[in-house]
């Protein structure tokens, strides 16, 4: 049971690492936590350079990719908890990141047609 107010406060990442296999999360208090990749679908399908750019939120209490969209607390991996993410928000995630894409391809030949 607590005993103050210290007490309460939540475990806080200062570093964060991704390989194509894993999260790796460095606490303030000493502690590596590292969990599987697959936990968490938008970092497991998202590219080396999405997953290179987070920032720690709420003094790092959690961590954020913007690019991925994906949001991860230090408490929910110290629980062991994986992205309780719906099948369907996921393939929404999966269609609006192919159409993306899509569009990303098209544009560079789209602006070459124009030049000629």
């Amino acid at each position: 049971m607590p005993t103050s107010t210290s007490d309460l406060v939540g475990a806080r990442a200062v570093d964060i690492k991704v390989t194509d296999d894993e999260l790796t999360v460095q606490l303030e208090d000493g502690r590596t936590l590292a969990v599987p990749l697959a936990w968490y679908p938008r970092l497991l399908h998202g590219t080396k350079r999405e997953r290179a750019r987070w920032r720690l939120i709420g003094r790092g209490v959690g961590i954020h990719w913007p690019a991925l969209d994906e949001d991860i607390s230090v408490d929910g991996l110290l629980a062991g908890r994986r992205s309780g993410e719906s099948q369907q928000s996921l393939k929404r995630w999966f269609e609006s990141r192919a159409s993306t894409r899509s569009n990303e391809r098209m544009q560079p030949t789209a602006r070459r047609a124009r030049r000629g």
